[in-house]
Parts: C-alpha cells; structure tokens; sequence
C-alpha cells in the first residue's frame, strides 16, 4: 500500500520543493512554501498502451468560422479582439477595488440581452450583488446570479444543454475542490478548479470570465498556473485615486495582445472613453518648464500623455528618484546620456517622473519624450504646448526610428497639435504628416533637443535642416 507522499509547493510560482525552505529557489518568494498532498499514480513504460489512440489530422482541412459575441461595450470588445469567442476562457486581473467585479457585471449585464448569462461570486451574496446592478442601472438585465465555492456545484450546474452562454465566475482564488485537502486559494486549487471549468467551457461552448487576484507584485497570484491555462489574459490597470481605468490585454490567442481600452469609473459605473488621448491631456497646463507629450502606441490605437518631470535640490547624500508609470530602469538610462552626452548634471538633485492620467508606458519611443521633459526642467524652459514627441534614445545619443510614426502624427494632427519632434532615421511616413499641417523637427542626435529645448521650440526649423548644437 502506498503512503501518501507531500510536496512543499510555493504559493507564487506553483514550483513543488521535496521539503520545506524559508525561500522558494525558483522565484525568490519568502514564506511561500505550504505543503501539499502530491497526487500519486503510474507513470512512466506502464502508461503506454492504456490511453485511446488519437485521431490526427493535417493542416489543409476545412476551416469553420466562429461567431464571436460582442458585448456591445466598445472599449471591452476591442481589448478582446472584436468579441468573446465561444469555449474560450478569459482571466481579468487587477488589485482590490479596482473595479473588475463592475466591469464584468456590465459586460454580463450587456452579453445577457443576446444570449443566456451566468455570475457566479464566491466573495458576494445574492444580495450584494443586487444592490450593485442597481447601483450601475442594470437591474432589468437578464443575469442569472449564483453564490457559491464549490467547483462540484457550479459543474453540475453548467453541465447541461443550454445552461449558460456565458459564465463569470468571481473570483478563482475562492472556489475549491472537494478531492483536495489544501485551502482555498493555493495553487492546487486554484490549477484544479481552473482546470475544471476550462475544460467544461470547451466541451459546452461557453464563455468563461474568471477573475483573478493579484500578487504583492502585482502580478496575478500563481501566474505561471493560471496564464498558461487560459485563452486570454487581461489586466486592468489604473490607480484608484484616478478615475481612469486601463483594461490591457497581454496574451490573447484569438486578437492582438498589448491592446487596451480605456474607462472612466464614475458614481454609476465603468463608462468607456471613446477618445482617451482628449481625457489623458484635458487638465495639462501650458508654458510650465519639465511637461512634453509623447504620441504613444498602445496595441492598435495612438494614444497621447503628457509626461511630467520636476527637479528639486535635495541635501540627502543618495538623491531620490520616483516613478510613476514608466520604467526606473530606463529613467535611469536617460539620465546617464543626459550627463554624458548632452552635459546636465543630476548628482545632486532629486527627479521625479510621472506619467499623468495613470497609464502605465512600457515602449522605447517614450526615451525621447522624457528626455525632452528633463531636460525642460533641468534649463527651466517650457516647451511648445502645440509640440509632441516620439523616439527611441541610444546609449550614444543618437535618436532612433520607431514603429508607426504616420499614426502617432494622425493622432497629434487631429488634437490640433502643429509641431512634432521626431527621429530622422525613419521612413518616409513623414510626408503625408507634413501634409496636414504638422511641421516635423527631424533629429538624430540628442544635443539637437538641448539646442530646441533652449530655443523654446519656437524658432523649429523643417525636417532635415536642425543642426545638431
């Protein structure tokens, strides 16, 4: 007779460990390892010839086309790519309070109106639930809500024909399964009753919408688990003291990935925002030294940020740097070619960067709108309010081509704006830019942005004729 053998299994990563570490050795995590039944059963030569043999096929055989759902919420159907595709699963994850609950409650609520619509909370009562749908305006919306934890239950209830069309299930940390002996929210059981429904979501058809809960990193708790498991994986992003919310996609296997919407959180609910760039640049102030634009790429869509720089002298021996939506690391970069090849001092200065409106900018063509906000404030010159600015910043100073500058110009040419300062080495997009009114400041090293800096970007000259100072 066998003994039930234990694995010591980090509650971050999902690695099992033969006994207990103070320290995960695989992601670092400290106190992460609980301890677990390790399911046992044959393996190795004695499983060949149990399983049923598969059916194979070749890539040239008929395709069938899948209609996809859409919700009918704009900002929510192009983050998943034009809609739900039937027997996918998606996981949204997000920190506490950021609104996801609310958000899936009004894309249940929209989804109801065409096709038959499941919420499932293990953290809410039916009764919570319809004091928020009454909250949003949604009370008439078709939904049919269940409370409950165990994975057994909601199977049996989504196991027959026509159940649910689509199911949301809040959240995956809560639901357990009866087999497993460890607590709700660990890593078997959230693989286990993950695995469950996802599976059942394939053989019946639905659409599975599980919410996920974050890690102290912010990162979704057993990301490794979950991630791979699931069809979609999206995040919603945003600080709570701002009232916009960024639903960001970062693994879809049916649409683009890095593609976001953008929402506004209001006193009735999540309201999508139809053009982010006009909110993200509503409150900017004009004529104030350390403030640029940067003409950005989020998925599919242009979106437009101002960037904030402030310099301030400090009398601590390490000077501070704070970040808020960008990288530390690559502030880090910019500063050290600021010094190096444009000749600012930031020794003894404390910087701070934020990002306004609270997204979050992950792509290289920011270096040149940061560099351009520091350097504004280091010489204490505002730039040009009509001006925005896109590049990619090299270790030498040199400015390097970007990805899709004819959309980053159709985008600043709709807002009204009339000057851009981009990269030389690029292709000739720049053009049909030049046709709508945008005068383009072509530069390729960074001294020639300290000379426009000085210079105010008043007196910027045409493309191609900026000699570096």
């Amino acid at each position: 007779m066998a003994r039930n053998a234990t694995a010591f299994v980090c509650q971050q990563c999902g690695a099992a460990h033969p006994k207990w570490n103070g320290r995960c050795e695989e992601c670092g995590g400290w106190n992460t390892l609980v301890e677990e039944a390790a399911r046992s059963g044959p393996s190795g030569p004695a499983v060949v010839g149990r399983g049923r043999a598969l059916t194979l096929h070749t890539l040239d055989g008929p395709l069938t086309s899948v209609a996809r759902r859409a919700s009918g919420i704009a900002e929510f159907d192009r983050v998943t790519g034009g809609g739900l595709v039937p027997g996918s699963a998606l996981l949204v994850g997000g920190d506490p309070g950021i609104g996801k609950s609310t958000l899936l409650l009004q894309a249940a609520a929209a989804l109801s109106q065409s096709a038959p619509a499941l919420y499932v909370s293990g953290e809410e009562a039916i009764d919570q639930l319809r004091l928020r749908a009454d909250r949003l305006g949604i009370r008439d919306a078709p939904v049919q809500l269940a409370a409950a934890t165990a994975v057994r239950d909601i199977a049996a209830t989504l196991d027959r024909p026509g159940a649910a069309a689509v199911v949301v299930v809040d959240s995956v940390q809560t639901l357990h399964v009866d087999s497993l002996d460890s607590a709700p929210g660990t890593v078997a059981q959230v693989r286990a009753a993950s695995q469950a429904l996802i599976r059942l979501a394939k053989e019946r058809g639905f659409v599975l919408l599980l919410v996920g809960h974050v890690t102290k990193e912010g990162m979704i708790a057993g990301p490794k688990v979950l991630e791979h498991m699931v069809d979609t994986v999206l995040y919603f992003e945003g600080e709570r003291s701002h009232q916009f919310r960024i639903l960001r996609a970062v693994k879809n296997r049916f649409g683009p990935s890095d593609e976001i919407g953008v929402f506004e959180m209001t006193d009735v609910g999540l309201r999508e925002v139809v053009n982010p760039s006009a909110l993200f640049l509503a409150e900017r102030e004009r004529d104030v030294a350390g403030a640029s634009v940067f003409a950005g790429i989020e998925g599919s869509r242009p979106v437009l940020v101002e960037i904030q720089a402030l310099i301030a002298p400090t009398s601590l021996a390490t000077p501070r740097r704070a970040i808020v939506g960008w990288d530390p690391s690559r502030l880090a970069m910019i500063l050290a070619v600021l010094e190096a090849r444009g000749g600012l001092g930031f020794a003894g200065v404390d910087v701070f960067l934020n990002v306004a409106g609270g997204l979050r900018i992950t792509e290289p063509a920011a270096d040149l709108a940061v560099a351009a906000a520091l350097a504004s404030a280091a010489i204490g010159r505002p730039l040009s309010a009509e001006t925005v600015v896109f590049g990619e910043v090299g270790l030498a100073g040199e400015i390097r081509a970007v990805a899709r500058a004819e959309a980053r110009l159709k985008e600043a040419a709709k807002l009204g704006f009339t000057q851009a300062v981009v990269p030389a080495r690029r292709n000739a997009a720049g053009a049909a830019g030049a046709a709508r009114g945008i005068k383009q400041n072509a530069i390729s090293h960074l001294s020639e942005l300290l000379t426009m800096v000085r210079g105010g970007l008043a007196d910027a000259r045409p493309a191609g004729r900026i000699r570096r100072g």
